[in-house]
């Protein structure tokens, strides 16, 4: 055949070229799955872009959750010093306690060592009880 020559296409039901007829349908078929192609992407495009916004708002949760957390930490270390520090008062306070007491029971000794006599004056008298009180 020549080229140009029309061929009968039954199938069209008239002459046309075979050639012209079947890159129009294959332009078509491109075009459809360009079209199918793009509504896919944008479907895609669509839900990345919820995705974005949803992992942004947990982010804000999270951000704001994190402030609350520091706010915690920081008051808990506020407590914590002024615990330490009253412990620290309360420490010195015992010791200095305990440092009198001592003393007191170092002098009821000597006084109670340094009595010669078998019955203790006035004043063993008043040191005892006041030693005895503090059991």
């Amino acid at each position: 055949m020549a080229p140009g020559m029309a061929i009968a296409d039954p199938a069209l039901g008239k002459l046309g070229f075979g050639f012209e007829l079947r890159q129009a349908a294959a332009a078509a078929e491109e075009v459809e799955e360009l079209r199918r192609r793009n509504e896919e992407l944008e479907r895609e495009l669509r839900e990345k872009r919820a995705r974005e916004e949803e992992m942004t708002r947990e982010l804000e949760r999270t951000r704001a959750q994190l402030r609350v957390v520091e706010e915690a930490e920081e008051r808990l270390c506020v407590q914590l010093g002024e615990i330490e520090a009253e412990a620290v008062v309360e420490a010195r306070d015992y010791h200095r306690r305990i440092n009198a007491l001592s003393d007191e029971l170092e002098e009821a000794r000597r006084i109670l060592c340094s009595s010669s006599s078998s019955s203790p004056s006035a004043s063993h008298r008043r040191l005892l009880v006041g030693v005895d009180g503090w059991n």
